[in-house]
């Protein structure tokens, strides 16, 4: 499982974080399907294209133009690929921490099969322009809901 705490940088983070690709369709739908059943709030958001999502991919070595995992931290652990989807899906209340068991499949099953949905992604499910713009009542759970200007930030 790859996991890793997250620095006292984000000591100010009192819920877990999602982190994904504003632009991705898949990713967006991701991301609308955790706000409709995250009912206590448990997670905030930010897209990878901000200036906070920027600054996490390249913490943890990530490219920051071509965004092939979700960063999902819970409980101040960072999980990518499947790990991420299945941590997300067990935080949720109802059934759906049953689909948080695909985090038992072994890695040589599911790091293909995840790569293979996350490079074949935008042909797949489409992409759009520009990052999603939360609406008024949503934008209090993203951390930085402000996408970055440009696609790529520079190294600090």
């Amino acid at each position: 499982m790859l996991a890793s705490s997250i620095g006292n940088d984000f000591s100010q983070l009192t819920s877990d974080l999602i982190v994904f690709d504003g632009e991705c369709v898949l990713c967006s739908h991701f991301f609308q399907l955790i706000l409709r059943h995250d009912k206590g709030q448990r997670f905030s958001f930010a897209t990878a294209q901000s200036e906070f999502g920027q600054r996490l991919y390249r913490e943890r070595g990530l490219p920051t133009d071509d965004f092939e995992t979700n960063l999902v931290f819970v409980d101040r652990r960072c999980y990518q690929r499947l790990d991420a989807f299945a941590a997300a899906m067990r935080a949720l209340p109802g059934l759906w921490p049953v689909l948080g068991l695909c985090r038992f499949l072994p890695a040589f099953v599911k790091d293909p099969l995840y790569h293979a949905v996350a490079r074949n992604r935008y042909r797949l499910f489409g992409r759009t322009e520009v990052c999603m713009v939360p609406a008024p009542e949503i934008q209090a759970r993203f951390v930085d809901w402000k996408p970055a200007q440009g696609k790529a930030a520079p190294d600090e």
